[in-house]
C-alpha cells in the first residue's frame, strides 16, 4: 500500500499544472446552476444600472478652489539680510495708518556689529589720514632729493670748468714763475760766486765766505730743477688726473640725479597707492556702517499706507503658503520673504488654481461665480482676468505630478465682508446650453475614436454612435444620436472599447519604422534570457492561459468570463484524475483566485447564490462536479468565504 501511495503521489504531481482546469469546471457549474435556477426567469437588464437621457439646460463649468486677495495691495517683505526672528508683530486684521509699526525684527546681533563697525571705520579713517600725510611727505622728500642731486651735478660741472679754465692755468703760471725765479736766483748765485772767487784770490774774502757762495749756487740749481720738475708734472700728470676725476664726478652726479628722480617718482606713486587704498578702505567701512545702520532701521517695519493687516502666511497666494509656519513672535523669517499684505483698494480678486486637464476649457474673459466659505449664501460674479503661463512652482515642488495654473478672477463687487485670505470656490462658466440632451459622462465610451453609448431597449442592449459636446465632469452634452428618454447603461462594457486583434494604438507608429524595429530587437533579446524553471513556488498552481482573471486574457480585471467547451472538458478530465486531497487544495486556491478577480457586485451575487444553495439542498451535498467520486462532501468548497468577502 505504501508503494501504491508513493506511485499515486508521484503520478499526481504530473497533472498539478492543469489543476486550473478543475477550477474552471467548478466555477462553470456554480455559474450555470445560479443562472438557471435563480436568474433564469429574470430580465438580463433588470439588475443593470441605467439612466434615461434628459433634455434641458446644461451649464458647463469648471469648479476650482482658491482664496480671496485684494486687487491692489502693498506687499511688505523682509529686507533684512539672512535669517532673523520676529520680536514683535501687530495682530492680523488690525487697521493701521501710514507710519504705524507693523513688526519689529531681532536686531541685537546687528547692534553689536554696529559698535565693531564704528571702531573699524575710525581705524580706517586714521589710516587714510596717515596715508595722505605720508604722500605729502613723500612728495616733499622727492623734491628735496631731486634738487640736491641737481645741485651736485651743477657743482661737479662747475668744478670741471673751474679747474680746466681757471685753476690749471694758474697752477701752470705759478710753476713757470717759480722756474723763472729759480733760474734768476741761480744766475745771481753764479755771479756772486764769481765775484767771491775773485775777491778770494785777492785775499778780500775768506774761504768760508767763498764756500758759502758756492753752496748758494748749488741750492739755486737744485731749486730750479725742482721747479722745472713740478711744472712738467703739472702739465703731464696732475692735469690729466684732475680732469678725469672731475669728469667722473660730473657723470656720477648725472646718474645720481637720474636715480633720485626714479626713486622719488616710485616713492610718490607708492604713497599715492597706499593713500588710495586707505581711502577706499575708509569708504568701504563707511558703506558697511551705513548698510548696517540701514539694516537695523529695516528691522523696524512701518506701514507705507493706510489699510488692514493681512499676514502673507494666511493668504494662499503668498510666498508663505499653508506649508509655512504662521507669523508670530519668535518665528524665524528670511530675506525677501513676503510678510504682510495691506490692501490699497476695496476691490478683490479670487485666485484659484486650475488643473492642467481643464486648461483647454478656461480662457480669459469667461464669467465665474465665486462663493466664499466665510459668507454663506452670497454669490459673487467675476471675470477671468489672467491665467499664468507656467504651472505653480510651489505646487510642483510639493507634488511634481500636480500641475496647476494660477488664475485670477476679478470680482464685480465692493463688499466689505470680503477679506484677503478667505477660502473660496470659483465656478468658471465655460458654456451654457439652453436645451440639450445630456447623460452622465461615464455612460459614454470612445470606441474606434467615436463616442459611443449602449442603449437599452426592450431588454436588448444596442451600441450607438453619438456626437458629444462639452462636459462638466458630471454630465456630458449629446448633440446628436440620442433622444430624450432613451435609456443608456451607466456601466457600459469596457471590453467594447478594447483593441481588436491586430489593431494598433493611435500614435503607436508603424511596425516597420526604426523605433519599432529597435523595440522588437530589445524584446527578442530579453526573451532569450534564462527564465525561471517551471515548478518553482507559485508556478505549479497557475491558471491555464485564457482562464478568467489571468493577466493578458480578456477577463483580466473584468470579473468572471465563461470558458470554452474544450477548456471545460479538459478541466473535467483532469479534475476526475485527482486525489481527494488535490481536489480540496485546488478548490481552495480556485476560490481565492476567482474571488480576488471578481468585482464587488459579482462577489455579492456569488454569496447570495451560496446562501440559496444551502437553503434548497441543506447539508446533503453539492451539485454536479462539486462532489468527487464516491460523493464525498468536503470537495465542494463550502467553507467560509476568503479573500475579499
Amino acid at each position: 500500500m505504501t508503494v501504491n501511495n508513493s506511485k499515486s503521489n508521484g503520478s499526481s504531481r504530473k497533472p498539478v499544472k492543469l489543476i486550473g482546469a478543475a477550477i474552471l469546471v467548478a466555477a462553470v457549474v456554480l455559474a450555470v446552476i445560479w443562472l438557471k435556477a435563480v436568474r433564469g426567469g429574470e430580465d438580463p437588464t433588470a439588475m443593470m444600472a441605467t439612466f434615461a437621457a434628459r433634455r434641458g439646460p446644461l451649464m458647463i463649468s469648471v469648479l476650482e478652489s482658491g482664496a480671496i486677495k485684494a486687487k491692489e495691495q502693498e506687499i511688505i517683505r523682509n529686507e533684512v539680510e539672512g535669517r532673523t526672528t520676529i520680536v514683535e508683530i501687530i495682530p492680523e486684521g488690525t487697521r493701521v495708518k501710514k507710519g504705524d509699526l507693523l513688526l519689529q525684527l531681532d536686531a541685537s546681533t546687528m547692534d553689536d556689529e554696529l559698535i565693531d563697525q564704528e571702531i573699524k571705520m575710525k581705524n580706517a579713517e586714521a589710516a587714510s589720514v596717515n596715508a595722505e600725510e605720508a604722500l605729502a611727505i613723500a612728495k616733499n622728500q622727492a623734491k628735496s632729493d631731486i634738487e640736491l642731486a641737481a645741485l651736485t651735478l651743477k657743482f661737479a660741472k662747475q668744478d670741471l670748468d673751474v679747474y680746466d679754465k681757471g685753476q690749471y692755468p694758474n697752477l701752470v703760471t705759478s710753476a713757470e714763475a717759480k722756474v723763472q725765479e729759480a733760474n734768476e736766483v741761480l744766475t745771481r748765485a753764479i755771479e756772486t760766486r764769481k765775484w767771491s772767487e775773485t775777491l778770494y784770490k785777492e785775499k778780500y774774502l775768506s774761504e768760508t765766505e767763498l764756500l758759502a757762495d758756492r753752496l748758494a749756487v748749488t741750492k739755486s740749481q737744485n731749486s730750479l730743477t725742482v721747479t722745472e720738475n713740478d711744472l712738467k708734472l703739472l702739465k703731464e700728470y696732475t692735469r690729466r688726473r684732475e680732469i678725469d676725476k672731475l669728469v667722473s664726478d660730473v657723470n656720477q652726479a648725472e646718474m645720481a640725479l637720474e636715480r633720485t628722480n626714479r626713486k622719488a617718482s616710485a616713492n610718490v606713486i607708492q604713497a599715492q597707492a597706499e593713500r588710495d587704498a586707505k581711502e577706499q578702505e575708509f569708504k568701504r567701512q563707511i558703506t558697511k556702517l551705513d548698510k548696517l545702520k540701514a539694516q537695523i532701521a529695516k528691522a523696524r517695519v512701518l506701514s507705507p499706507v493706510d489699510g488692514m493687516v493681512v499676514y502673507a502666511t494666511s493668504s494662499r497666494g503668498g510666498f508663505g503658503r499653508q506649508d509655512r509656519q504662521p507669523l508670530a513672535d519668535g518665528v524665524e523669517v528670511w530675506e525677501r520673504q513676503e510678510l504682510i499684505y495691506i490692501p490699497k483698494s476695496s476691490s478683490s480678486v479670487a485666485e484659484v488654481d486650475v488643473h492642467e486637464a481643464s486648461l483647454d476649457k478656461v480662457r480669459a474673459g469667461l464669467p465665474a461665480i465665486v462663493t466664499v466659505d466665510a459668507l454663506p449664501g452670497k454669490k459673487f460674479v467675476g471675470t477671468v482676468d489672467r491665467i499664468a503661463p507656467l504651472p505653480n512652482a510651489q505646487s510642483m515642488w510639493m507634488n511634481p505630478d500636480l500641475k496647476v495654473y494660477t488664475t485670477n478672477i476679478n470680482l464685480e463687487t465692493l463688499d466689505e465682508g470680503l477679506r484677503s485670505g478667505m477660502s473660496c470656490k470659483a465656478e468658471i462658466i465655460v458654456e451654457e446650453y439652453k436645451s440639450v440632451v445630456y447623460v452622465p459622462v461615464q455612460t459614454v465610451l470612445r470606441i474606434n475614436g467615436q463616442p459611443t453609448v449602449f442603449v437599452v431597449k426592450d431588454g436588448v442592449i444596442g451600441e450607438r454612435k453619438v456626437e458629444t459636446g462639452l462636459d462638466n465632469n458630471s454630465m456630458i452634452a449629446v448633440l446628436s444620436g440620442l433622444e430624450e428618454g432613451e435609456v443608456v447603461l451607466m456601466a457600459p462594457p469596457l471590453k467594447a472599447a478594447a483593441l481588436k486583434p491586430g489593431e494598433r494604438i493611435s500614435g503607436g507608429g508603424d511596425a516597420n519604422d526604426a523605433t519599432s524595429r529597435r523595440i522588437s530587437e530589445k524584446l527578442k533579446a530579453a526573451n532569450e534570457q534564462p527564465r525561471v524553471p517551471a515548478g518553482t513556488p507559485d508556478q505549479s498552481m497557475q491558471m491555464p492561459a485564457g482562464a478568467p482573471g489571468q493577466p493578458g486574457t480578456p477577463g483580466a480585471g473584468q470579473g468572471f468570463q465563461m470558458p470554452s467547451a474544450d477548456q471545460m472538458e479538459a478541466a473535467r478530465k483532469q479534475f476526475e484524475s485527482m486525489t481527494p486531497e488535490q481536489r480540496q487544495e485546488a478548490m481552495q486556491k480556485m476560490r481565492q483566485q476567482m474571488e480576488s478577480n471578481m468585482t464587488p457586485e459579482q462577489r455579492q451575487q456569488m454569496q447570495q447564490m451560496r446562501q440559496q444553495r444551502r437553503g434548497t439542498q441543506g447539508e446533503g451535498g453539492g451539485e454536479g462536479g462539486a462532489r468527487g467520486p464516491g460523493g464525498r462532501r468536503g470537495q465542494t468548497g463550502e467553507s467560509q468565504p476568503q479573500g475579499g468577502q
